[in-house]
């Protein structure tokens, strides 16, 4: 059969790209993957004990953008899950990103008074600041609670995720663990925010649930266009996967962090007392996800995964995180002018843009591709 569009990637850049294709245009649409489910690292299922375990790490939903909250709901909803983040710091469980909250828990009540007023008298209530804008104090208290922060909530944790000191770590990442002159314990603070209430993975199949629209898995894209080179030349190829990988890697590889996740089952109620707990400073792993708190799942038993971050190396891993520097986008940006060059050829997702996207601005940007591309 003729397709004219072809997607690479069941998540959600393709999986939206894919519905908008075929229910607004009533185009034929070809979507392929090479995992053997369609939701992409959102991938979610139901466990043997009933608990929604989310494969590729937690996956919380979050956004500003009511343009993209209005389109996820049409296939389904959410409930009204606020996410929360402890860290464990010289033993104690205290909120992560580091606010007047924590300050209590991990300090003297007369010594956390004292830095709370002089935090109010520097900064603004309710902002948030940088972590490495944070340690240009000049105050004796500020600079101590400055380093402390950055030693020991920010410094190890930020080393054993990416792999560099954070001087080294682009500041749109950095940017992403501040400290909060708040007393707001939640770690997004989003107008929207929730879990899909049948988890994302029924998300996607939804999506993908057309008349038009074909899902191949098990599928690599670099064998599927040796065999199929007049169709693929013939369509229009929507790309979620890695840039430098449709290129032959022609220009080197991109560099990218991956994760390990390691599974525990246990035969009690909850493991921890949050989803999601920060180890900055012990063990080798950076934190320890508990799904069941995400969608209130019952079971007497509860699984944990165990993160691990680790580089990315071809053959061995997969992709998770872009690492961006002025090198790496100096080398994205070959690949990219390429790209222009091949008709038909589109870009999309954190491997194509090679951009470290939350879901909703993935989501946005197909959203805005398809506008672009089609005018409608």
């Amino acid at each position: 059969m003729k397709y004219s569009n072809i997607i690479v990637g069941a998540g959600f850049s393709g999986a939206v790209t894919a519905n908008l294709i075929a229910t607004r245009l009533g185009e034929k649409v070809l979507v392929i993957d090479k995992k053997s489910h369609v939701a992409g690292n959102c991938y979610d299922f139901r466990n043997k004990n009933g608990i929604m375990v989310h494969q590729y790490g937690s996956h919380i939903f979050h956004t500003n953008n009511e343009k993209v909250w209005n389109y996820l709901k049409q296939f389904t909803d959410f409930n009204t899950y606020m996410h929360e983040v402890v860290g464990v710091t010289d033993g104690i469980e205290a909120h992560i990103p580091f606010n007047f909250n924590t300050l209590y828990q991990v300090f003297p009540e007369s010594m956390a008074r004292r830095m709370e007023e002089k935090l109010l008298s520097t900064f603004e209530y309710n902002t948030k600041v940088p972590i490495l804008e944070f340690q240009k104090q000049d105050d004796k208290d500020l600079k101590y609670l400055a380093d402390y922060v950055y030693e020991k909530i920010f410094l190890n944790y930020t080393t054993k995720q990416w792999g560099l000191s954070p001087k080294d770590v682009d500041g749109t990442v950095t940017a992403r663990v501040p400290v909060y002159l708040s007393k707001d314990n939640r770690y997004f603070q989003d107008k929207y925010q929730g879990i899909p209430l049948e988890g994302y993975t029924k998300v996607v199949e939804k999506m993908l649930d057309n008349k038009n629209i074909k899902v191949v898995l098990n599928t690599d894209f670099s064998e599927f266009r040796k065999n199929n080179p007049e169709l693929v030349n013939s369509s229009r190829i929507f790309y979620t996967g890695s840039i430098d990988e449709y290129f032959d890697y022609k220009f080197g590889q991109l560099p990218y962090r991956s994760v390990n996740f390691k599974f525990e089952e246990y035969d009690r109620e909850f493991y921890q007392s949050h989803a999601c707990v920060n180890y900055p400073n012990n063990y080798d792993f950076t934190r320890i996800h508990e799904y069941k708190h995400y969608l209130s799942d019952k079971s007497d038993k509860t699984v944990i995964a165990k993160e691990y971050s680790e580089f990315f190396e071809l053959g061995k891993n997969e992709r998770y995180y872009p690492i961006s520097s002025q090198d790496n986008t100096e080398l994205y940006n070959k690949y990219l002018i390429e790209a222009e060059n091949v008709d038909n050829l589109y870009l999309l997702g954190r491997l194509g843009d090679y951009r470290y996207y939350n879901m909703d601005g993935a989501i946005a940007k197909a959203l805005e591709l398809f506008e672009e591309v089609f005018g409608a």
